[in-house]
């Protein structure tokens, strides 16, 4: 698998994208949807990866700087018929690292609560990350599950 900056003019990242979209839309109560449109993700404060293997495009992923030391994850999404085979969780070692090396000690993220994205919350425990409250303007959700992954160094480091 390779990962390179995301093209959000190509076809197949675009096409990728909707489904996203769309599905995350259609698992989530009116109101509780914050998956980023292909705007969203052009915007200055977003970082857009694709996960490419040969020329097939099997994982989006994207980071969005809150501060110089908060991120959130963003638009993670991996192509149905390639899921269980470890890219969603490569893509999310990529955002940690890109986090890490910008400086950032705090990387958080939403998803919905719903059972569609149980498989999503495993992931993000599988990494370490843990639940939080809401942060950066979302607010108390029952449709949402915050949460967060600590990037400070080890004391004494």
């Amino acid at each position: 698998m390779q990962i390179r900056t995301g093209d959000t003019f190509d076809p197949r990242v675009i096409a990728l994208l909707d489904h996203h979209v769309t599905a995350a839309r259609a698992q989530t109560a009116p109101g509780s949807a914050h998956a980023l449109d292909l705007s969203g993700l052009r915007a200055p404060d977003i970082a857009f990866w694709t996960a490419w293997e040969g020329e097939m495009l099997v994982a989006v992923g994207a980071l969005k700087t809150l501060s110089s030391e908060h991120g959130e994850v963003k638009s993670m999404h991996t192509l149905q018929t390639t899921r269980r085979r470890g890219f969603g969780g490569r893509m999310l070692r990529h955002i940690v690292t890109e986090a890490r090396a910008r400086g950032m000690t705090r990387l958080s993220l939403e998803t919905g609560s719903w059972d569609y994205f149980k498989p999503a919350h495993a992931l993000y425990r599988a990494h370490g990350f843990v639940p939080c409250g809401p942060f950066e303007g979302y607010v108390e959700d029952p449709n949402s599950l915050f949460l967060t992954l600590d990037l400070s160094p080890p004391a004494g480091r």
